[in-house]
């Protein structure tokens, strides 16, 4: 069924692809996530073709017309068409065969016409197709869930589900994204059919994770999803309904966690270090005899509760390091007056970056407190103002910024090894501590007599 819609603005590579094909005899539709945010009004880019001409005919028409082309995904009938600075993914219309592996499928068919191609698709929103001529063609009411904001399978949802697991996880990440909610059957399958996303890729994982993280609506995806991301994050179940019976929270940790990752900044570091930095509260807890939660070390085990999943999950070195140093970090008490921050700044390896990343983090945390806890707000940004008056002044807090090096040290009579670095970190903290000024020739004497010292 051809539905009216006010006209998209199909951007000119698509366009002219539509009619090399169109001109020569063939058809072409704009599909997927293109139409899907063009019907919401969204800003819609990256847009993706299907036709019916196959990947070696839209090769010949491009090469007849000098267009360059990259023969990537031809296995399963995409060629990519180069034009105007775009890559342009055209895919011949298509009938999926099982999905043994769980993610692709084992071979591939033409289909007959659009219909069938938009039917082997996951989402009804996903499943639509628009032309710039002809109009929005969506046989499996797209548009209607779209209004009602709703995440709906084509077909049935167990077989979606079953073909490629991380589809599961793509429902969650559009209920972050679009802040729809997914239908009762396609719930409930996501819910009882999580065990498949046991054979998906960590890296998929991850990436898909991240992408519901980074969602406008992650709060509400959080909360409404968590029994769905239990199992690829069993970390989470734990979090769900662990109350805080203190003065400084409203929320339980789940809930706080949700609104501190929706608070904070769309950054994945900064998300993923909201949604670790009290998953160790769990562990933690222990209420007094006056029933007032009490949650000491919850940093510490939010650190290795942290470290395990991004490690499982393929995380970067430099990646895992930030958000550690975040977690570990983010309960930490910071007066904002130079001596405090410069020391905050040693202890987070001299990074200026790293210690606005940790203000944002306690903005964000605070934010999901108890109304009482708002003026850790302002004292977060204090302490950004404290720690650019320190790098104005040139004040030192890492030994890079110390007015003396290893060589300093040895020409001071510290051998070379160790020693050089024990003396400078000792410098270091007396200059932290305002206890010796970070000149040259006061650092010697202090290398001196520490040499002596020994």
């Amino acid at each position: 069924m051809i539905t009216p819609l006010p006209a998209i603005d199909v951007p000119s590579p698509a366009r002219t692809v539509i009619q090399l094909l169109e001109d020569a005899g063939f058809e072409a539709w704009c599909v997927g996530g293109f139409v899907r945010d063009a019907v919401m009004g969204r800003p819609a880019h990256d847009v993706d073709l299907a036709s019916n001409a196959s990947w070696q005919q839209l090769k010949a028409l491009c090469d007849s017309a000098g267009i360059p082309v990259r023969e990537i995904g031809v296995k399963h009938g995409t060629l990519t068409v180069l034009l105007e600075g775009e890559a342009l993914e055209v895919t011949t219309y298509r009938i999926d065969g099982a999905y043994s592996d769980g993610r692709h499928p084992d071979q591939v068919s033409a289909a007959r016409n659009i219909e069938e191609d938009l039917k082997r698709r996951d989402f009804t929103i996903n499943a639509m197709a628009y032309h710039p001529e002809r109009g929005l063609l969506d046989p499996f009411g797209g548009q209607r869930d779209i209004e009602a904001g709703v995440i709906r399978t084509v077909g049935n949802p167990r077989e979606r589900f079953k073909e490629d697991a991380l589809r599961i996880l793509r429902a969650c990440r559009f209920v972050s994204q679009l802040g729809f909610q997914m239908d009762e059957a396609t719930f409930q399958a996501a819910l009882s059919q999580k065990s498949l996303l046991g054979g998906v890729a960590v890296e998929r994982m991850r990436d898909e994770m991240e992408r519901f993280l980074l969602g406008a609506h992650v709060h509400d995806a959080l909360l409404g999803t968590v029994d769905i991301l239990a199992f690829p994050f069993p970390e989470l179940v734990a979090m769900k309904g662990c109350q805080q019976h203190t003065p400084y929270h409203i929320y339980d940790v789940l809930e706080h966690t949700a609104w501190a990752v929706q608070n904070i900044a769309a950054d994945p570091i900064l998300r993923w270090t909201m949604l670790f930095h009290d998953m160790g509260k769990p562990g933690a807890k222990f209420e007094g005899p006056d029933g007032i939660s009490h949650f000491y070390g919850h940093a510490k085990i939010s650190v290795t509760l942290a470290a395990a999943v991004m490690e499982r999950l393929g995380f970067s070195n430099h990646r895992q390091a930030q958000i550690l140093a975040l977690v570990k970090r983010h309960d930490d008490v910071i007066e904002p007056q130079r001596r405090p921050v410069r020391r905050a700044l040693s202890r987070l390896e001299g990074n200026p970056e790293l210690f606005r990343k940790l203000c944002t983090v306690k903005k964000a945390d605070a934010s999901a407190q108890a109304p009482q806890c708002a003026p850790r707000m302002q004292l977060a940004n204090q302490l950004v103002q404290v720690m650019e008056a320190v790098l104005a002044e040139g004040e030192a807090f890492s030994l890079k910024s110390l007015a003396a090096n290893g060589r300093d040290a040895m020409d001071a009579g510290i051998p070379q090894g160790p020693a050089v670095g024990e003396a400078l970190s000792a410098a270091l903290e007396a200059v932290i501590e305002g206890a010796l000024p970070n000149q040259r020739e006061e650092l010697l004497a202090f290398l001196q007599n520490w040499a002596i010292g020994r």
